[in-house]
């Protein structure tokens, strides 16, 4: 007679691809986890959980990972069955999931997935787990608060200690929000839409369940629900942007300049978010914009993005930002929202702590310079740069504004804001309106 199999509960199957995809395929929760829910079938409550699952665990497997190695006899572990773990210790320590459902459902999953073997280490290790809260677990698995601030944090909240130590610098006078600003990079970001001007409105988007944004007077964040049912959305009348990008995008629109107020640029534009808003803005007073994006296939997004847009409101170009085919002065406004180490934004993109690195910094802060010199270069004397990064690195921020304008003598800063995640509920965003000279 064959062995009767366990049904495997279909949330937590769908959890577990997303992880086999970001650790195998290397590939990016928000964009694997659609596919994922597709593929499962899974709607509402369903959808909800196994998207808690993956991202949890992607967040807090700084934590986990402690714990289970804590109850291991020994030290080596299938990474298939590590992933399990990861998804039973989420549901024990972060979850209203009952200890016999979390342990159950975990063992019939490594069953499913990995084999009988190792079924009863899982239900062990979970079973050790279970003894404990989480703070209990943190005060046996992290280093001592006082004795090392910064390795407590990075294992307590789930961060790589090179990324707590550069928030920590970031936050500067500030540094006693430390805790909270890595808090808030757990919490599962909001949806926020923005309603295009002249295409939509906040009221319309109000009326399908929202609340209308503190910073920007274009942003309302949906109560529930599924963005794509949005009728304004789907026609690209809207969009889904954090507050933090849409507020980026409008010091642009709206920094004082000098002169004519015609052409607009948007150097770095992919996937076009910022991009349909300014367009939106730059159309109603009736100037234009250009987007421009490096690799083709962000090029397209943005097309997309563009789209409801009135003809010749907007062009895009597929072109290397460093070496644009424009000549010098030929813009009024230009946005260089520069490619970045994405540590602002790790609330949305959970995978990214853990696949930076501060090599990856030390590259980024070349280009960063190099666009935003060339963003100089493409304004009008009078006109204005806005150079922004959804990073608050002090290299990429502060840095890399102060280096440009120490080997400038044409451009002053006139103004600086830095957004955070436990103060504003937005990325943490930071942003620097910079103004060509006028020729005298």
């Amino acid at each position: 007679m064959s062995e009767r199999r366990t049904p495997v509960d279909r949330p937590r199957r769908a959890a577990l691809d997303v992880l086999t995809a970001v650790r195998v395929d290397e590939a990016y929760t928000n964009l694997v986890l659609p596919q994922v829910l597709r593929k499962h079938r899974l709607e509402g409550r369903d959808a909800a959980l196994a998207t808690e699952l993956a991202s949890g665990v992607i967040r807090m497997q700084g934590l986990y990972d402690p714990i289970i190695d804590a109850c291991l006899t020994k030290p080596k572990l299938q990474a298939a069955v590590r992933d399990v773990l990861r998804l039973g210790v989420h549901q024990l320590l972060a979850m209203r999931v009952p200890d016999h459902a979390a342990i159950s459902t975990s063992v019939d999953l490594v069953r499913a997935s990995v084999g009988q073997g190792p079924a009863g280490l899982v239900n062990a290790v979970l079973r050790k787990v279970s003894r404990q809260d989480r703070a209990a677990w943190v005060a046996q698995v992290a280093p001592d608060r006082d004795a090392d601030r910064h390795g407590h944090l990075a294992v307590a909240q789930s961060h790589p200690r090179w990324v707590v130590e550069a928030l920590d610098e970031a936050l500067g006078e500030d540094r006693h929000e430390l805790e909270a600003l890595l808090v808030a990079d757990n919490d599962a970001p909001r949806v926020t839409l923005v309603a295009r001007p002249g295409l939509s409105d906040v009221d319309e988007l109000e009326a399908s369940g929202g609340t209308r944004t503190r910073l920007s007077p274009y942003g309302v964040v949906l109560d529930g629900g599924d963005p794509s049912d949005v009728p304004a959305v789907t026609e690209g009348r809207a969009g889904v942007q954090d507050e933090g990008s849409q507020v980026v995008a409008l010091a642009m629109a709206d920094a004082p300049l000098d002169g004519r107020d015609q052409l607009w640029l948007d150097l770095c534009a992919g996937p076009g978010g910022k991009a349909a808003l300014l367009a939106a803005l730059a159309a109603q007073r009736g100037a234009r914009l250009v987007a421009n994006e490096r690799q083709p296939h962000r090029a397209t997004l943005v097309a997309s993005a563009l789209r409801a847009l009135p003809p010749g409101a907007a062009y895009v170009l597929a072109g290397d930002g460093t070496r644009p085919p424009w000549v010098p002065g030929t813009f009024d406004r230009v946005l260089v929202d520069a490619p970045c180490s994405g540590l602002g934004a790790l609330r949305r993109r959970p995978e990214s702590r853990w696949r930076r690195t501060p090599a990856d910094v030390d590259l980024l802060v070349g280009l960063q310079q190099v666009l935003l010199d060339v963003a100089l270069e493409s304004v009008r004397p009078g006109g204005v740069v806005v150079y922004a990064t959804c990073s608050p690195v002090v290299a990429e921020t502060t840095g890399v504004v102060e280096a440009v304008l120490g080997r400038r003598d044409d451009t002053e800063e006139v103004d600086r804001f830095q957004l955070w995640p436990h103060r504003d509920g937005t990325d943490a965003m930071f942003a620097a309106t910079l103004r060509r000279r006028a020729l005298a």
